[in-house]
């Protein structure tokens, strides 16, 4: 139940999330292995990004990739609050009834590696499909897809089933390093709103203040993987899918950074935080209170 509730939770995030996505997305591939000034900048920020999609591609533009969204969301986060939920309640994460930074990181982490290596193939797709634009608007490589299962299917035929977890390199510390900060400051703020007692004890407003502290965290913490994961996943590839841009992270990591300096490595960063950050806290929260309903019904 845990699993399922932990899904939910994400989705209903999702919803209210993906246009961030898309601009997020954009933003990191504008630009890609060009020094400042040496390219169009078709998005200035944010607010310009969601205008110039709003305006070019239309509002359904804005929520691109939704459908992949929603079922990485329900797959990579069922499988890691899912299992961060586990572990918590079978008190591997205390010591001495206290929250440990120690275990609670390492939970994280693993929880983490374990649903971004099960979402991947969902990523990938939701990546390609974000970055799809009318060409006046396009950055980075442009893929053809008509729609989620029209893109598993022709990547699988392409390029075989291992085809499908090209870029996972990248998702692995991208989720990994995400989800420890995430989830570790998650449940030491948590634990230090409640012992301030300011809110009512179990007060959804503990949860909702404990996501806000996780969220900077994580929004500085996840960045650099997240810019590297978007150009992995997108880069174009050869015929027995080799990519043609960078050979893998570390490769992608060095490249961004000699060619766009250590700000090519935090673009988007505005809106990595506007959709990180809500997202942290809307699915947080969520969790926190389906899973009080659940249990106090149950």
């Amino acid at each position: 139940m845990d699993f399922i509730l932990s899904g939910v939770a994400a989705c209903g995030a999702c919803v209210f999330t993906n246009p961030l996505e898309v601009v997020k997305t954009r933003m990191q591939l504008q630009g890609e292995l060009k020094s400042r000034g040496s390219y169009q900048v078709y998005y200035r920020n944010v607010f310009h990004a969601f205008y110039t999609i709003g305006k070019v591609d239309g509002i359904a533009g804005l929520q691109k990739g939704l459908v992949p969204g929603l079922v990485y969301q329900f797959v990579m986060n069922g499988v890691r609050l899912g299992s961060y939920a586990m572990m918590e309640a079978s008190g591997y994460i205390h010591t001495n009834g206290r929250v440990s930074t120690t275990k609670s990181t390492v939970a994280g982490a693993v929880a983490g590696v374990v649903g971004a290596v099960m979402g991947s193939p969902i990523y990938l797709v939701k990546t390609h499909l974000q970055s799809q634009s009318t060409s006046s608007i396009a950055v980075g490589h442009q893929y053809k897809h008509r729609g989620m299962i029209h893109a598993l299917v022709a990547i699988r035929k392409e390029h075989g089933i291992l085809g499908l977890w090209r870029g996972s390199s990248a998702a692995v510390p991208r989720v990994s390093v995400g989800s420890a900060a995430q989830l570790s400051t998650f449940s030491a703020s948590k634990e230090f709103v409640s012992d301030l007692q300011v809110f009512a004890r179990d007060s959804w407003l503990e949860a909702l203040s404990a996501g806000m502290v996780s969220s900077v965290v994580v929004v500085l913490a996840m960045t650099p993987f997240d810019v590297v994961s978007t150009r992995l996943y997108n880069q174009p590839v050869d015929h027995i899918g080799k990519g043609l841009l960078y050979r893998g992270f570390v490769d992608c990591f060095s490249l961004t950074l000699k060619k766009e300096g250590l700000i090519g490595l935090y673009k988007g960063l505005g809106a990595s935080y506007f959709r990180l950050g809500p997202h942290t806290i809307l699915s947080l929260l969520f969790w926190d209170e389906l899973r009080k309903l659940y249990y106090h019904h149950s």
